[in-house]
């Protein structure tokens, strides 16, 4: 028996790219040697990375230095935007997460940055459903080793890791733990223990 569903963030409960890709371009208006504007398919193919696997992505060219400082100022913007405005959430996910939290504890694992999974609780008053939550900024570790973190501190015996990309899988590889590939998302997963179309799907499944 599933006793909790630890949950990807990106791709899997919300899709933030468009407001993402703005703000970043603010951002980098102040750096107009830099590179073009990015662009929204550019930031689908980022999600799930760890921040400076992004930064070297989109600005290869730059030093380590410079790449940090660009990410470093584009996600400080990024959180402060989404913390007030929050961004589109998967269709009927309040209410898949009120129905799922009165039978499972529900947590959040993600590659992000410190305060960007606080950005998606405050823009949509979401923390309500969610026991504890851990990231890449966090802890410095991957998602993988961050799944086990949660596993532990919360003294978990039966999750399930549900994400969008080969990388969500093989966090729950990590942890010894089934997967559950949300297919609306942005990545292509082959392999999976479950599979969900809808977000709303996770009600009938668990």
């Amino acid at each position: 028996m599933t006793d909790s569903i630890i949950f990807d963030l990106d791709g899997t409960l919300w899709n933030a790219t468009d407001a993402i890709c703005m703000v970043w371009n603010i951002v980098l208006n102040d750096y107009p040697h830099i590179r073009e504007p990015i662009t929204v398919k550019e930031l689908e193919g980022c999600m799930g990375l760890l921040l400076d696997d992004i930064s070297r992505k989109l600005f290869p060219k730059e030093s380590s230095a410079m790449q940090k400082e660009l990410i470093t100022k584009c996600c400080d913007k990024e959180v402060e935007y989404l913390s007030q405005h929050g961004a589109i959430l998967y269709p009927k996910l309040e209410k898949t997460l009120d129905t799922l939290a009165g039978r499972h504890k529900l947590f959040i694992v993600s590659n992000c940055q410190s305060g960007y999974i606080e950005s998606f609780f405050d823009g949509h008053g979401l923390s309500k459903y969610f026991t504890d939550f851990e990231c890449a900024g966090n802890t410095g570790k991957e998602k993988g080793e961050n799944n086990k973190i949660i596993i532990e501190r919360n003294s978990l015996k039966a999750p399930v890791y549900v994400g969008d990309t080969e990388g969500d899988r093989q966090s729950a590889i990590a942890a010894g733990i089934p997967f559950v590939y949300a297919a609306y998302g942005f990545g292509s997963v082959k392999k999976y223990d479950y599979i969900i179309n809808e977000f709303s799907e996770l009600a009938d499944i668990f």
